[in-house]
């Protein structure tokens, strides 16, 4: 009895050691290779900011709600259809993608472009660098393509909600919003038109698949669809190899591909806006 006590008590002596190494042991490697000026601890440093962040964050949202509240409108009616019928502010961007694409592609296609692009950045993001800290300079890309891809979301939402009025009209802030503006004079016309247009090409048929046929100038808009994509892969790849060879071939053409699919929306709705082009690639099953 005398010598289980004693080997009972020197294993609770030993026990404050065992744990006093696994914590160095823990300790060493998740600071592995960094000095200790270069870390701080998380209680208090960081909470204390979390904090301090939520309380302002909670402050501003009870100001917004006692200024500016939201609106409720009167019960809804079979009789009365709301002009304009405006979606919840965080679907008003889709919504405004209406406007300029075909519903197929802005309510199915970009959705799950979006939604996909998010989930493989970071499968496709190799960079090591701007992991626990804040940094633009090493990791310029990635800065610049999530915040152009979030600023024309956010732009696309705040053209919905303050300058769409009655028909889904463009109006200005000091323009009467009870007042019905005239339709638009313009005609908006498919590339395929301008191009038959300007070169004197024939509307007919050249490329027959299955009951559909394809002419001349449906058949350029498709090359110059492809063609912008193909430029768009080609130019990084000879010019910036490093970009390439870091990424690989999946990962770059993965890269690509979507930073493509998003700058060719503003390009899409520049084109609208500026050459009153209604698609830029027309064929029996999407429109674009």
């Amino acid at each position: 009895m005398m010598e289980k006590g004693a080997s009972l008590m020197m294993d609770k002596k030993r026990s404050p050691e065992k744990s006093d190494g696994f914590s160095r042991l823990v300790k060493r490697s998740a600071s592995e290779n960094m000095g200790p000026e270069d870390t701080v601890l998380v209680w208090p440093n960081l909470v204390y900011i979390e904090l301090i962040s939520m309380l302002f964050s909670l402050s501003i949202l009870l100001f917004l709600s006692l200024v500016s509240p939201a609106p409720l409108e009167e019960a809804a009616s079979a009789d009365t259809t709301p002009n304009p019928t405006k979606a919840p502010w965080y679907f008003l961007g889709l919504q405004e993608l209406l406007v300029f694409f075909d519903p197929w592609l802005a309510g199915v296609v970009l959705p799950t472009l979006i939604i996909f692009g998010l989930i493989i950045i970071p499968y496709v993001d190799i960079n090591p660098r701007g992991k626990g800290y804040y940094t633009y300079s090493e990791r310029k890309f990635a800065v610049w393509g999530f915040s152009f891809g979030l600023a024309l979301w956010y732009i696309l939402i705040v053209i919905g909600v303050w300058f769409r009025g009655l028909d889904w009209q463009w109006y200005w802030p000091w323009d009467d919003w009870s007042l019905h503006k005239p339709a638009s004079a313009v005609t908006l016309v498919d590339l395929e038109v301008i191009i038959q247009n300007l070169f004197g090409l024939s509307d007919a048929p050249i490329l027959s698949v299955g009951r559909y046929g394809f002419s001349v100038a449906n058949l350029l808009t498709l090359v110059l669809f492809v063609g912008y994509y193909l430029v768009g892969f080609t130019i990084p790849f000879l010019f910036l190899r490093d970009f390439y060879r870091k990424l690989g071939f999946i990962r770059y053409n993965l890269t690509m591909f979507f930073f493509l699919s998003m700058l060719g929306v503003p390009l899409k709705i520049f084109l609208r806006l500026i050459a009153d082009i209604k698609y830029v690639l027309v064929t029996p099953w999407f429109k674009i």
